[in-house]
């Protein structure tokens, strides 16, 4: 059947935006506030930040200038991610755009002034208060790429605009995009970005799950120009930008925020694209082989091991899983998911003009928001609680850390997560010895976890990087280009066992990361860490456990290297993720034997 509208979504599925503001008027009233605060900053402290009592003064005002943009900002972006067919939001989240916007244009001068102090001024604000110490250090560290006050203030002003690809590729995406039924086996069947992707790429059938992935790939071709356009223009905007901040590079550009190297970025990229390529080609040839298939596509890839061992799970059944699970971070990690179900922190519900795929939004001072679409698999336990590792995570800083303190690097921010995902894994293995039970675990491990960040999103991360490449160079890309990047990409790693079409080709138009920067690697980089950390807890126990709880509270307040330091382990070497790859094809061997033996 089609899709809900929804309106028609029944409230227990739905998250409860009522915890950030109880009303629509009580939002407007922080709006009112935020302005009211932004008009007095810039009257008070422009011309004035040249004492450390006065830079700490503005800086006590700007983290609760911060906190009330993020609470009203969330409150409104939330209400459009889960509806993009509901025109007030729409526009309610649009006004919330502009105001942050001119906010920030008319507040610009703060950091243009700080920059230019002496650094025995900017030590005495430290001092004076020392919540305001990380944030003096990246002004610090920007200095090199921070243009004249005025052209500051003009592209404050323009971002907006600058952030219009995304909400471009959005609209086209999950507004515009309506899919026709198809036929499959002499029956028909609905279709829906997110039934397909939640649904028939999972789907046993081979008849039906090819000829969904057929007519999904047909109907998302059809905006391919528009979808590259956006594209296009969020890549030449950052390329622009990197080069008027004075950075050799666009990949310089977006790695400086996450406070790593290229030589981190281009070994993500490259060990796994050289190193668990065979493997996850013997991982494909399993897959072929159990299911009796005529060749292995791209549309085969995410089917189970065992499809009719995979159990359904309710949601409510979902909850004793997630607690066990992870019960072995502490019992006020665990009380945090029962409070996530209790209180509606997760919006559950499949809808038309729902995002696709699944996120965690943690704003300042209040509990965490998980968006995702059940389908009853077990895929969804581990999504859930992976999205409950970023809720823990942000929990744990924003309860400890200054608000400036929270912005954790995009390099590690998905280490807590995958980690989750891991301790659900291992907690599933030791409940049961059954060797076949032993195989869909140790399956869904690579299917849902390690398939998902190590391939889904590298592959991504690989083709992304070839995208910067022609970029950096001078050049544009359209859809021929970038269907032909994406298709050589996967053929790379698939070589001669997955047959790689030009439908698998457009996968490139599904993923809103590359509006995101230099994110798609990260996700591997979070999962090396994770997997490193994960496997320290099982052979030592508390002391890694409680190792891992610092890291959490840590937030922004280290580095990627700082905080995998925290966490026991050097990133700074190729060892971390050369054992991980070593530990998939270990994981899948042993599968491998497992399917002899049953």
């Amino acid at each position: 059947m089609e899709l809900k509208s929804r309106k028609d979504i029944p409230a227990e599925l739905a998250w409860d935006l009522s915890s950030i503001y109880a009303t629509e008027e009580e939002m407007y009233a922080d709006v009112e506030k935020l302005k009211s605060l932004s008009a007095r900053m810039a009257e008070d402290y422009k011309g004035n930040l040249n004492d450390p009592r006065i830079i700490s003064a503005c800086l006590d005002d700007l983290r609760e200038l911060n906190r009330l943009l993020t609470l009203t900002g969330t409150y409104c972006s939330l209400a459009v991610s889960v509806d993009y067919y509901d025109t007030y939001n729409q526009e309610r989240n649009d006004k919330l755009s502009r105001l942050a916007a001119e906010i920030s244009s008319a507040l610009s001068f703060i950091d243009s002034e700080i920059i230019e102090q002496d650094e025995s001024t900017l030590q005495e604000a430290v001092r004076l208060a020392t919540d305001n110490r990380h944030y003096l250090e990246d002004i610090l560290r920007n200095k090199p790429h921070q243009l004249h006050p005025e052209t500051e203030r003009a592209l404050a002003a323009l971002s907006q605009s600058l952030y219009a690809p995304y909400q471009i590729y959005n609209m086209a995406k999950l507004a515009d995009m309506k899919f026709d039924s198809f036929t499959a086996a002499g029956k028909e069947y609905p279709l829906g970005y997110s039934l397909f992707e939640d649904d028939y790429e999972y789907e046993k059938n081979a008849e039906v799950r090819r000829t969904a992935f057929a007519a999904f790939s047909k109907k998302i071709r059809e905006y391919e120009n528009v979808t590259a356009a956006a594209y296009n223009t969020q890549v030449q905007t950052e390329k622009t930008m990197a080069t008027l901040r004075g950075f050799d590079s666009v990949f310089d550009s977006l790695l400086f925020g996450q406070k790593v190297t290229r030589e981190l970025y281009n070994r993500q990229i490259d060990l796994i694209t050289e190193k668990l390529a065979p493997h996850m080609r013997r991982y494909a040839r399993l897959l072929k082989k159990i299911h009796g298939l005529d060749k292995m596509t791209f549309a085969d890839l995410k089917i189970a091991i065992d499809p009719e061992y995979d159990p359904k799970v309710t949601i409510e059944e979902s909850r004793a899983y997630i607690e066990k699970g992870l019960s072995i971070l502490g019992e006020d990690y665990v009380e945090m998911v029962r409070t996530a179900y209790r209180d509606r922190w997760v919006d559950f519900a499949q809808n038309a003009g729902k995002s696709t795929g699944g996120f965690c939004a943690s704003p300042y001072g209040k509990n965490s928001f998980i968006l995702l679409s059940w389908n009853n698999r077990m895929a969804d336990v581990f999504t859930l609680a992976h999205e409950l590792g970023h809720a823990g995570h942000f929990k744990s800083c924003n309860s400890t850390q200054s608000i400036f303190d929270t912005n954790v690097s995009t390099y590690f921010v998905e280490a807590p997560s995958t980690m989750n995902e891991l301790l659900m894994a291992h907690y599933l293995l030791k409940t049961n010895p059954d060797r076949r039970f032993r195989r869909w675990v140790l399956s869904c491990m690579i299917s849902n976890t390690y398939y998902h960040n190590f391939v889904t999103h590298l592959m991504e991360a690989a083709y992304q990087r070839e995208v910067y490449k022609i970029v950096d160079e001078g050049g544009s890309v359209n859809a021929e280009v970038l269907n032909r990047l994406m298709k050589e990409t996967l053929e790379k790693f698939w070589g001669e066992d997955v047959e790689i079409d030009d439908d698998a080709a457009h996968t490139w138009m599904r993923q809103p990361h590359y509006y995101m920067g230099l994110y798609s690697y990260t996700y591997s980089a979070g999962l090396t860490v994770a997997t490193q950390a994960c496997r320290r807890i099982e052979s030592e126990g508390q002391p890694a456990v409680e190792d891992w709880k610092k890291v959490l509270a840590a937030g922004s307040t280290l580095d990627p290297i700082g905080l995998a330091k925290l966490a026991g382990i050097d990133i700074t070497t190729d060892g971390p993720l050369l054992d991980t790859i070593a530990y998939i094809g270990e994981i899948i061997a042993e599968i491998e034997q497992l399917t002899n033996e049953l």
